[in-house]
């Protein structure tokens, strides 16, 4: 079993792990029966958010009574020291627990530190006085933001987009982590769907021994993928590299990643899909975004003002309107016939 341990927190868990935010669109059957047998087959790590959701509620469900057993890492969006305390024993109560593993500031917009004025790390020290969390992370988009916790020393854990789609300032990230003992919890290693190759993007990661990919899970054939990973990670192969390069070849670059910080928009466009229709056709059975819903999803594109609002928060620095009118100018002539699509593993 392919285990790490998480920099300076000392928790050693299995290398294949649990992200809970796609349980949230299952209902709560299968998403304890899911949360249950990620669990049986060797998977204890979880991560979840507040944002997300009814998703503590379902892990809190499937493991009540089993605490001892498994590791939590939730968040908080809070702000003020007063949303913090509220969110934390509102995540205590959903996860039916009296402490989380790791507790993580959830994209904040700056570093939080003590005497900044704002009371937020205060907060999460008061908290692990209290035994309620055990360690302190903070998650992030922002490279700038993520590079000055690290160098802060402040945190135990960083969250932060991380993928064979990563370029040469991820795996600096990635590398000052490691150098600095702090442990590295990747997001999207799936790029937000756009990886269709699991054991391509497992094998990517098993080369990195400080990195916890949080694999989104929502159906069981998804977790069946990556439980076959946990005893015995697949390893880099000549194959592999190919479809790794030729994934990079046709992702890297300008495209959305689906995170949805740019939402919401003041036209209610659905840009988080809207912005990455094209490759979705291509990297996903098609007719699910051909439909009569899609179609009118995708139509509200039309009645975008351009205010700018959506690029501004794009924490990857995209045109997102025009990404978002590329992408709709493409989805009329796949609808029309002009263009085909084919869908690839």
């Amino acid at each position: 079993m392919a285990q790490i341990t998480l920099g300076s927190t000392g928790i050693v868990t299995n290398q294949m792990s649990f992200g809970a935010l796609p349980i949230q669109r299952a209902d709560t059957d299968t998403a304890v029966r899911i949360l249950r047998r990620a669990f049986d087959g060797g998977i204890n790590f979880y991560d979840t958010a507040r944002a997300y959701s009814d998703s503590e509620e379902k892990l809190g469900l499937a493991f009540g009574g089993m605490r001892d057993k498994i590791i939590i890492a939730t968040k908080t969006a809070a702000t003020t020291p007063e949303d913090f305390r509220r969110d934390l024993e509102t995540s205590l109560r959903t996860l039916k627990t009296d402490y989380i593993d790791i507790y993580q500031f959830h994209n904040p917009s700056r570093c939080f530190r003590p005497g900044d004025g704002t009371g937020m790390y205060e907060c999460m020290l008061e908290a692990k006085r209290e035994g309620k969390i055990l360690h302190i992370g903070v998650t992030n988009h922002l490279l700038n933001v993520a590079d000055e916790c690290v160098d802060s020393g402040l945190y135990e854990t960083l969250q932060f987009p991380f993928s064979y789609l990563a370029d040469e300032k991820d795996i600096a990230l990635v590398n000052k982590c490691r150098d600095a003992n702090i442990g590295f919890i990747a997001m999207k290693a799936l790029a937000g769907g756009l990886i269709t190759n699991a054991k391509a993007a497992a094998a990517y990661m098993a080369q990195y021994d400080n990195v916890l990919p949080i694999w989104g899970i929502q159906r069981e054939c998804e977790l069946d993928q990556f439980l076959e990973f946990v005893y015995e990670l697949p390893s880099m192969t000549d194959e592999i590299r190919q479809i790794i390069e030729a994934d990079r070849t046709e992702l890297v670059g300008e495209f959305c990643r689906g995170c949805g910080y740019c939402m919401p928009c003041p036209q209610n466009i659905v840009i988080n899909q809207c912005a990455r229709i094209s490759l979705m056709l291509r990297r996903a059975p098609s007719a699910g975004w051909l439909n009569e819903e899609s179609q009118a999803m995708m139509k509200q594109v039309e009645s975008c003002i351009e205010c700018g609002q959506c690029s501004q928060r794009c924490p990857y620095g995209l045109d997102t309107p025009a990404l978002l009118k590329r992408n709709y100018d493409d989805y009329k002539r796949v609808l029309s016939g002009e263009r085909s699509v084919e869908y690839r593993m």
